[in-house]
């Protein structure tokens, strides 16, 4: 079983802190889960992430359906042996691409029919497929099929989404137990901006049952505000003695305010995009190392980081790396960014534990963290 211990509840929000064991891994919450869509971080190895205490990665089902395909991980003994990562693993499966990729595919209630963005081939998956899938490529976490929303849909579709992702919510759950392996499922509540959906959502999802719970759907397009008040009103709505997810959340801003808000997990590609595109994190926000202003400066990244980067090069250099484009520059850029979120998500937690959450919340709006 999947084992979540709630240790601490600052006094100020209800900001929580915990332990998730997946298959024999502890994982500290709140947490980060950088991404990989196919299997790898970007530019990064294993090493290098476990050096920088990463204990959890994400990968997506339906591009890894596609390349290199499912047939091939699981011949290979699965995702762990096939990528050499030993730590925990989870798939999405691909409900964000069915938002993402709309023009590739026809929802219906049996399932999804989409054309491959890679060669065009038709597909057609139905929830227990996807189960099935995420169960060869061998995660330890798995998310079912779902039907995610552009922003601000009419309330009569996103009330059909809902209803779909509820049917594949329990259909998956079925396919699910029908299986003895290590891997767990967790459930996706939809529902939009609606409170009324996400309530029924909710409602719905926690009575199937699940070993965590995911709110999707939200940080595609809504105000910042509303996504923050949406999310808040969910989790209130889901099991205390469960983890809850935030699929799709990354930056540093939102994690903070939605870890006040009750959430436990995020994902992002944001760290590693931005990074491959010059644009590194640094205390408040963001700066283009590409600025023509770093072209003589001897600082590193970000003064006092203690990041393999940061305590070897300087700004002039990594500056040098991308006007010339070596791929050395977007190594460099991507471990001072992954570095950046682990090491914010494990102070958010040390103010979580020591009662300092409102603390760390002015430090941060301060750019001092």
């Amino acid at each position: 079983m999947i084992i979540y211990r709630l240790i601490k509840k600052d006094s100020v929000y209800g900001a929580r802190a915990g332990v998730l064991k997946v298959n024999g891994i502890e994982i500290e919450t709140p947490v980060f889960m950088p991404v990989g869509t196919y299997a790898a971080v970007k530019t990064l190895s294993p090493d290098e992430l476990y050096s920088m205490d990463v204990r959890i990665i994400l990968g997506n089902a339906y591009h890894l359906y596609l390349r290199p395909g499912v047939e091939i991980i699981d011949s290979l003994g699965g995702v762990h042996n096939f990528t050499g990562w030993n730590r925990a693993f989870l798939t999405d499966s691909g409900g964000f691409q069915i938002f993402s990729l709309a023009q590739f595919r026809k929802i219906n209630t049996e399932g999804v029919e989409f054309r491959s963005h890679i060669d065009g081939s038709k597909h057609f998956l139905t929830p227990e497929d996807v189960v099935r899938i995420e169960r060869r490529i061998g995660a330890d976490i798995i998310m079912p099929l779902d039907v995610c929303t552009p922003a601000l849909t009419e309330y009569s579709e996103a009330k059909k989404a809902l209803e779909i992702t509820r049917d594949w919510a329990e259909r998956s759950k079925k396919e699910w137990l029908k299986s003895t392996s290590n891997t767990h499922l967790f459930g996706i509540v939809q529902g939009n901006v609606y409170k009324d959906l996400r309530k029924a959502g909710a409602e719905q999802i926690v009575e199937i049952g699940f070993d965590g719970y995911a709110i999707g759907g939200l940080s595609v397009g809504e105000e910042r505000e509303l996504m923050y008040e949406i999310t808040g009103f969910t989790a209130d709505l889901l099991p205390e003695d469960s983890p809850r997810y935030l699929m799709g959340v990354g930056s540093p801003r939102d994690i903070l305010e939605t870890v006040l808000r009750g959430v436990d997990m995020f994902d992002s590609v944001m760290p590693t995009r931005n990074a491959r595109n010059a644009s590194v994190l640094v205390p408040g926000g963001t700066i283009s190392i590409k600025n023509s202003s770093y072209k003589a400066d001897k600082r590193p990244i970000q003064e006092g980081c203690q990041c393999y980067t940061c305590r070897n090069f300087s700004r002039a250099y990594i500056r040098h790396l991308f006007n010339t484009r070596e791929i050395l520059g977007y190594r460099l850029t991507t471990i001072h960014n992954i570095f950046y979120m682990m090491n914010f998500m494990k102070k958010l937690r040390e103010s979580i534990i020591e009662d300092k959450v409102d603390d760390f919340r002015k430090m941060y709006y301060e750019k001092e963290i």
